[in-house]
């Protein structure tokens, strides 16, 4: 029987020798970013979030969150306090795990002077119990080396044949596409540049650039990856895209007292079909699929793929400075600010968000309260010009949003565009 001690130093002689061979391809050890990622102070992990470990992005290609952990954002372990590093995880987890969520871990940077501990890392699996396990759909290991599969061979007594299918080895970035939207990821800049030095490596030279084919012009049809004005042009001037009022239609219809609505996922292939019955025009059928969480994730999709954010990119930076507004000012703030949006994406988002308020007054059978809702619809409502959502950011946005579903009667009670239309 193996001591914990022989285990571990087992577990540092292969992270050595990782070190070594990244040494051998001009790997320069990443240094964690000293700005931090976190404007909010008063989080109450401020201490561990700041260095922008943990991200939460958009949702993947089966509608499930995206939760990025990067080694190569942990300091010196002597500058983070692991068990603060874990209850972290934990408080974000908390957030999301009622719903289908998938985690992307770049591996990337794990030094042995930033390494956890085994014992860590075996309290940590045990911390995390069925709870977060059970709707962890997929867990992604970027860039994985010998000292993954020295912890996956020294934990498999502890791990569940269910886990361990989940579990996916990724050896580029060009295979994580095959499985996700890596424009939604947050990918550290080292890990960008490691993975093209081992690109390099396996072909014996410097990776080609990366050639994209033309953009293909949208079809007439196309209700995907445009812009509303696109499809109300096409639409014989409808406002209210096709794709959100089918969908919401048919929620109000069947879905309001389906609990956790919003928060499960589909068959990706299924959503791709959809999709493309949607761009070519023809009529779909949610009957049929005998599946009310198609349309939601349909819905969550489409305003994900919007080729501009429905609540516009200049409202990004406004919507973070809602934490330091007081709470009594908030309702009356964010009423003043969607009111600057232009009309066509207000009378969109006033008919989207009269939805939510419905679903949200029958929470009490569907558990989607405006807090839960926010969590699922912030990231989807709007987005920076450039890069991802930072986790730092998604508090002040998902404020930000409940309100939005909370307050609608107040926040849309003084704008009334003409051609306004209600689910």
């Amino acid at each position: 029987m193996i001591s914990g001690s022989d285990l571990e130093q087992l577990a540092e002689i292969e992270l050595r020798r990782d070190e070594e061979e990244q040494e051998a391809l001009g790997d320069v050890p990443p240094v964690p970013p000293r700005s931090s990622s976190c404007r909010d102070t008063s989080h109450p992990y401020y201490d561990v979030a700041r260095h922008g470990i943990l991200q939460v992005t958009g949702d993947d290609n089966y509608g499930r969150k995206l939760i990025v952990f990067s080694c190569c954002c942990m300091p010196p372990s002597h500058q983070l306090n692991h068990k603060r590093l874990l209850e972290y995880l934990k408080y974000t987890l908390d957030q999301y795990v009622e719903s289908d969520y998938t985690v992307v871990y770049f591996h990337y940077g794990l030094r042995s002077t930033n390494k956890p501990s085994l014992r860590w890392l075996s309290d940590a699996y045990k911390e995390f119990d069925r709870k977060y396990k059970k709707n962890l759909k997929a867990l992604y290991v970027v860039h994985p080396t010998n000292f993954i599969r020295v912890l996956w061979n020294i934990f498999k007594p502890l791990i569940s044949h269910k886990f361990g299918k989940k579990l996916t080895y990724v050896n580029y970035l060009a295979e994580l596409r095959e499985h996700l939207n890596c424009e939604q990821l947050v990918i550290p800049p080292d890990v960008l540049r490691h993975d093209e030095k081992l690109r390099a490596a396996q072909k014996g030279g410097p990776p080609p650039p990366a050639r994209v084919p033309p953009p293909r012009p949208p079809l007439p049809t196309q209700q995907f990856g445009v812009s509303l004005q696109y499809i109300r042009d096409k639409n014989q001037g409808v406002l209210i895209p096709p794709v959100m009022s089918q969908t919401v239609s048919y929620l109000k219809q069947k879905g309001l007292h389906t609990e956790g609505i919003f928060r499960r996922s589909a068959r990706v292939q299924l959503i791709r079909d959809i999709q493309k019955l949607y761009n070519l025009g023809k009529a779909v059928d949610f009957d049929q699929h005998n599946d009310v969480h198609v349309p939601a994730v349909i819905l969550k999709s489409f305003l994900r793929e919007l080729a501009q954010p429905l609540l516009t990119f200049p409202l990004y930076e406004r919507m973070q400075d809602i934490v330091q507004v007081e709470s009594s000012l908030r309702v009356t703030t964010v009423k003043q600010v969607i009111e600057n949006i232009p009309e066509h994406n207000y009378i969109v988002l006033k008919y989207l968000v009269c939805f939510l308020h419905m679903v949200s007054q029958q929470s009490i059978v569907n558990k989607m309260s405006p807090s839960n809702l926010a969590c699922v619809f912030a990231v989807n409502l709007v987005w920076p010009s450039h890069g991802s959502v930072s986790l730092g950011a998604l508090t002040p946005l998902n404020i930000f949003t409940e309100i939005l579903i909370e307050h609608y009667p107040t926040v849309f009670s003084s704008r009334s565009p003409p051609g306004q239309v209600l689910p």
